[in-house]
């Protein structure tokens, strides 16, 4: 009876949809002084087809949808924090001057609007939107923070990557200790959406690291990625065993035994310099992946072989999908 309502009033209901975005450069080629290129956030609209949404923005490190509004997009950009409404449109800086150079941010999945940032100064955390701002890097020596990620089950744990390794806080960070990779800069930090307990952290020239007791501690994995800049850490959210790394020499790694071994799958692909590599949550076995400067990489079969899929020239700084609705 509701859905012949609907559609008598002419209102279809609305169906679920994961759409992949890309926070991209257009730098192949580039010139110092020349018009800058479509650059920024992009939307993927079908095979090979991306459109450019919002501003020119050339320098947009981090991305999340808001957990309570996923119309509404938050990005870390080199200005400061950017929230990007009706599906990345409208634009809104919610940073001042002192906080510029952002690198990542992390949204608690628990508490609307509480957003914290990473950059080159330091972490700051809002619980209100971007209104007002807390420093929380006072115990870091190394103020610098790459990454930064909250524990999904427990939102005192949070968890930051710097130029001196992993440090965590258990009480929202208020205090920090050194949790693992200690020396390394770390790239990225990602919590497993199967195994709670289950962390990965990528470094530069480190290898990678994993923590089995809930990001308490991270151990080296051993040789995976070690001598090479690794960038990403996809989980698949189909397959609980199935990771993903990308990095600048080993190209894509995967794992399908929850990391305990590692493969280079790159057939297909134009070079070993890959800065993201995502899993599509709808289409079991669907990866993206992008090659800097060459373009975005689809592959059908978990990264045996690759086909060109757009964005070509660019420099991704992150590929990730957003769950919406759809009329």
């Amino acid at each position: 009876m509701r859905l012949f309502l609907l559609l008598a009033l002419g209102v279809w209901p609305l169906e679920a949809q994961s759409v992949l975005h890309a926070c991209a450069a257009m730098t192949q080629d580039y010139v110092v002084g020349a018009k800058l290129k479509p650059s920024g956030l992009f939307r993927r609209t079908g095979p090979g087809a991306w459109r450019h949404t919002g501003f020119n923005h050339p320098f947009l490190f981090g991305a999340a949808a808001d957990p309570f509004d996923p119309s509404t997009l938050y990005l870390a950009g080199g200005n400061g924090l950017i929230r990007a409404a009706a599906h990345g449109e409208k634009w809104t800086i919610l940073t001042g001057s002192d906080i510029t150079e952002l690198r990542d941010l992390w949204m608690d999945p628990g508490a609307r609007n509480t957003i914290y940032i990473a950059h080159t100064a330091g972490i700051r955390v809002t619980r209100n939107g971007g209104k007002t701002w807390r420093e929380l890097s006072a115990g870091l020596r190394r103020k610098y923070t790459e990454a930064v990620r909250g524990d999904a089950r427990n939102p005192s744990v949070i968890l930051a990557g710097g130029e001196e390794g992993i440090f965590r806080s258990e009480d929202r960070g208020g205090s920090w200790r050194l949790a693992g990779a200690a020396g390394f800069q770390i790239m990225r930090i990602e919590q497993s959406p199967h195994e709670p307990c289950f962390w990965l952290a990528a470094t530069q020239q480190g290898g990678l690291f994993a923590s089995r007791d809930c990001g308490a501690s991270f151990e080296n994995v051993g040789s995976v990625g070690a001598g090479s800049n690794l960038y990403d850490i996809a989980f698949d959210p189909v397959r609980p065993d199935r990771v993903a790394l990308a990095g600048c020499g080993p190209g894509v790694l995967v794992s399908g035994d929850g990391g305990k071994s590692w493969e280079a799958r790159n057939a297909g692909l134009p070079g070993a310099e890959v800065t993201s590599v995502v899993f599509d949550p709808e289409r079991p076995g669907r990866m993206f992946a992008a090659v800097h400067e060459k373009a975005v990489y689809r592959s059908e079969d978990a990264g045996a072989a690759w086909t060109r899929d757009g964005l070509d020239g660019s420099h991704v700084n992150r590929l990730w999908f957003v769950r919406e609705g759809r009329r």
